[in-house]
């Protein structure tokens, strides 16, 4: 027998109660797979070479628009110099682009520049594509059914 703690155990908002066998595999199955999943789909449009960092900064300003680096790095739970240095990177590779902050004239707000706004559309576009016609390929109408299901209870697991 594994003397490796449950979930549960080691999860700081955790009963004291353990989980079932039945629960910590499924657990453990479900993060391998989400995990070959984002994968996937990474592969099917490249996020480029960016760093951690940089994708989240990307991906936050797409989401949420203009934003200075002090609530950018509010936001991604950074110092606000080490956001400085992403987004001068990310600056001087052309994908953002500074405006004065009206709020604040000596602040910038930063937005991605449209010609990089358009290929982040297009490269979620392209994993949304492959995604659907992976699922219509590999899954009968019954198992898109099951797989609408599972999503739903998926879904119920994030739900705060």
């Amino acid at each position: 027998m594994s003397s490796r703690p449950t979930s549960a155990q080691t999860s700081p908002s955790a009963s004291a109660e353990p989980v079932s066998a039945q629960a910590d595999a499924l657990a453990g199955e479900l993060r391998t797979l989400v995990g070959k999943l984002k994968r996937r789909l990474r592969e099917q449009a490249s996020a480029g070479d960016f760093t951690p960092s940089q994708l989240a900064t990307l991906q936050r300003l797409e989401r949420d628009g203009p934003a200075t680096v002090s609530s950018l790095a509010r936001a991604e739970g950074m110092r606000p110099q080490s956001m400085g240095t992403v987004v001068a990177a990310l600056e001087s590779a052309g994908l953002l682009t500074g405006a004065p902050d009206p709020a604040d004239g000596r602040q910038t707000l930063w937005s991605l520049t449209d010609a990089f706004a358009s290929w982040m559309r297009e490269s979620r576009a392209a994993r949304q594509d492959w995604l659907a016609r992976t699922i219509e390929a590999r899954l009968d109408r019954e198992e898109q059914t099951q797989l609408a299901h599972a999503i739903a209870l998926l879904q119920r697991l994030v739900q705060s």
